[in-house]
């Protein structure tokens, strides 16, 4: 592969700066999009029907407009929104007109909510335009609600989950929506008559989707800076007091057959959440004893890296309120990472015995987090004592100023383990952002503090830019050796020698820039957009010495159907500071490496019952060769299933003696969904890097609003010989019961 690939995207960033346009906003959708909302004048009936009075005098919300592929029209399809409330509730309808072919992926709640038709409510109660709430439903009654912020945006995780009632009727050339949330279930400050707030449907057979204000089409539908107007005729007063507890029973089977081939063990254990609502807008969430047996396993990853993987976090009681405590610091390079509070370094559950949380706004401008959890200690190990505060400070129209403190202390001593480890981190940031949202400038130093290392430092430095057409990205941080992060994921940072079996602990200085134009054809075509980007990595030791870059060139194509092709083409040149292992083979010494890949990927038609997705990656590895092959294929039965299965083949080459490496990954996955109320879920995940093959098998019954009955079972096995050598296997029965005070 040709050198050019050399020539840095921080050039192509430059380029583009130089000739790219602005994409000022004309007009505030605050001012052009305006929705009053009066008090209903009779009991309102959540049944999808829409014949109380109230909703015939309500105003209505329509002239929607098409936010993809093409923004600035109007939308083909009528959509009628109407809003109202009482004491206890806000009410929100909306008239959807379409014909009854809807795409519906799941009937589960929370999961693939854009992927299939819906309708949406984006709420701003502070009208702040940076932190606010999502709800959805599908045509089917399927709920999803997320928490927004603006390091949500196009990261949705649809992890919190509370309290709130929908209804939905299907007719022939429509479908209607109710929903009821309760006001205790928003945090707001009592006395604002005017609130943000937007709509939007998903219109999956036509692959559009629609906003009642207009938006840009490279916006997410849920970004609040376009939020319009919802003035109430009277500001919603203070709720009262709002005390949930959630207590859980769990019993449980387990066999560690590596352990002990004999010996097997029943547990029965139980604990409690609680969730305080201390003003409207102040939570305070308590937990004792907390289990996540029913979290989803991690979907498996092969790795040749030379630095551990980031798996993303899936217990519920660190998804809440995730903005405050884990946006700080540049992806992947975070001071704060929740899954260093509860698991070990094998990714194994440490038992919490307790913890408290406390977030929200003290101010309309001003929100803090506050949260502590103590682990327990077990043999060779202390407990540890995790706290976390954290601040957010709004400036100007959608500007944060943030700050955080971090302290991990062992606090149990046993024989042999020292008492006065800890591992403090405090740090800044300065997230600037403009009104229209094409601009985002951050800047942070963070600290960190270690016995016998001292002060460590870490700073960072980002600038964005994003219009209809053109996109870059500037991302620097630099980390001192000195710096650790104890409750942070930092890579890079520890560095594994193979020929001395050791982890050296180096900082260095990153470099990420990369440079886009994307071109959006106008019309009925095929191709809604395509588009290049110019991306360069640059590492170095921490005295600037040279230690690696990768450049690479990309082509996209998105096709109205939804299927999607893209090209791309890597350059790498990498100086190995340690003797570095791939294989069963010798390391491969220190030195310089130069290899090139290319790699081609295509995903069919989503909104098909049969879906396809593929790659190809060709190409050299450090002084061998790399060929990598993966595919998925989807089979949907609308609406109750989805059955998937995965494969990715690694065939990796290098000269003797540094060996070959035949890596196979297979995942399948099934889910039955028997109604909006009863899910059943399997993930087959066989991993011969690994040596390990996983069933993960888990019923989900929601009896009640929030409340849920699970039975999971596991089984891990070595992956050779196939199921013939079992490792440990488990069932658990689990009860939680959400009860409102």
């Amino acid at each position: 592969m040709n050198r050019f690939l050399y020539i840095p995207a921080l050039a192509g960033m430059f380029l583009f700066t130089a000739f790219g346009f602005s994409q000022a906003r004309t007009q505030d959708t605050r001012t052009t999009n305006s929705l009053v909302i009066a008090r209903a004048n009779s009991p309102i009936t959540l049944d999808g029907q829409l014949e109380e009075a109230a909703w015939q005098e309500a105003a209505v919300a329509t002239d929607f407009w098409q936010k993809f592929p093409i923004d600035g029209i109007p939308a083909a399809k009528r959509t009628e929104v109407r809003a109202t409330y009482d004491d206890r509730f806000f009410y929100i309808s909306a008239v959807c007109y379409d014909v009854a072919d809807y795409v519906v992926q799941t009937l589960k709640r929370d999961s693939r909510f854009f992927d299939g038709d819906g309708f949406g409510v984006v709420i701003d109660p502070l009208n702040r335009r940076t932190n606010g709430f999502l709800f959805g439903v599908s045509p089917y009654n399927v709920q999803s609600e997320d928490l927004l912020s603006q390091s949500s945006f196009g990261n949705l995780n649809f992890s919190w989950d509370n309290r709130w009632f929908s209804e939905v009727s299907r007719l022939e050339d429509r479908w209607v929506v109710e929903i009821a949330i309760p006001f205790k279930t928003l945090r707001f400050e009592a006395g604002i008559d005017t609130w943000g707030i937007n709509f939007f449907r998903n219109d999956l057979k036509e692959n559009q989707y629609h906003s009642w204000t207009p938006m840009p089409v490279n916006f997410d539908l849920t970004d609040l800076g376009y939020t319009g107007a919802l003035n109430w005729d009277t500001p919603p007063a203070k709720t009262g007091t709002n005390i949930s507890l959630i207590p859980y029973v769990r019993t449980s089977h387990y066999k560690d057959k590596e352990a002990d081939p004999a010996a097997s063990e029943t547990e029965f254990d139980a604990g409690i959440d609680a969730k305080l609502a201390l003003t409207s807008s102040l939570n305070l969430d308590l937990t004792v004893n907390p289990d996540f047996s029913q979290v989803d396993v991690d979907v498996q990853q092969t790795n040749l890296t030379r630095f551990n993987l980031n798996f993303p976090e899936r217990r519920p009681f660190f998804l809440e309120n995730a903005d405050l405590f884990t946006s700080f610091g540049p992806p992947p390079a975070r001071p704060i990472f929740s899954r260093r509070i509860g698991l070990d370094e094998n990714r194994m559950p440490v038992p919490i015995l307790y913890g408290a949380r406390l977030s929200g706004n003290l101010t309309k401008r001003f929100r803090i987090g506050l949260l502590n959890l103590q682990t327990r200690a077990e043999e060779g190990r202390n407990g540890q004592n995790y706290t976390i505060a954290t601040f957010n400070q709004s400036v100007w129209d959608r500007s944060i100023i943030k700050g955080y403190v971090t302290n991990r202390q062992a606090v149990v001593k046993d024989e042999g383990l020292d008492y006065g480890d800890y591992g403090r981190n405090a740090g800044v940031e300065f997230n600037y952002v403009n009104l229209p949202g094409t601009w985002n400038v951050i800047g942070g130093l963070h600290l960190s503090d270690k016995p016998d290392i001292g002060l460590g430092t870490f700073r960072n430095i980002v600038i964005s830019r994003d219009t209809r057409n053109v996109s870059f990205l500037v991302d620097y941080f630099g980390i001192d050796t000195d710096y650790y992060a104890d409750i942070g994921f930092i890579p890079r940072l520890d560095n594994y020698d193979a020929a001395n079996d050791t982890i050296v602990h180096l900082g260095y200085e990153h470099l990420f820039t990369r440079a886009g134009y994307t071109f959006r054809p106008k019309g009925d075509r095929a191709v809604i957009a395509h588009g290049f980007s110019l991306r360069n990595v640059m590492d170095w030791q921490p005295d600037w010495t040279f230690n690696e870059r990768s450049s690479s060139i990309d082509y996209d194509l998105r096709f109205r159907n939804t299927s999607r092709a893209s090209l791309s083409l890597e350059d790498n040149d990498t100086r190995l500071l340690f003797a570095t292992r791939f294989t069963e083979g010798e390391p491969l010494p220190p030195g310089k490496y130069t290899y090139s890949q290319a790699s081609v990927a295509y995903s069919s038609d989503e909104r098909k019952s049969l879906a396809f997705e593929g790659e190809v990656q060709m190409g050299e590895f450090f002084n061998g060769t790399l060929n990598r092959f993966s595919a998925g294929l989807t089979y949907r039965v609308q609406p109750w299933g989805n059955f998937s299965f995965s494969l990715e083949q690694n065939y990796l080459r290098l000269p003797e003696p540094y060996g070959a490496a035949d890596l196979t990954l297979i995942g399948q996955r099934s889910e039955v969904n028997f109604s909006n109320k009863l899910f059943w879920t399997t993930f087959f995940q066989y991993n011969t890097q690994s040596d390990n093959f996983n069933i993960n098998s888990r019923l989900q019954w929601r009896f009640a609003p929030m409340s849920d009955l699970f039975i999971v079972y596991t089984d891990n096995y070595l992956s050779t010989p196939f199921l013939q050598v079992n490792r440990n296997r488990g069932i658990v029965l689990k009860l939680n019961y959400w009860l409102t005070l």
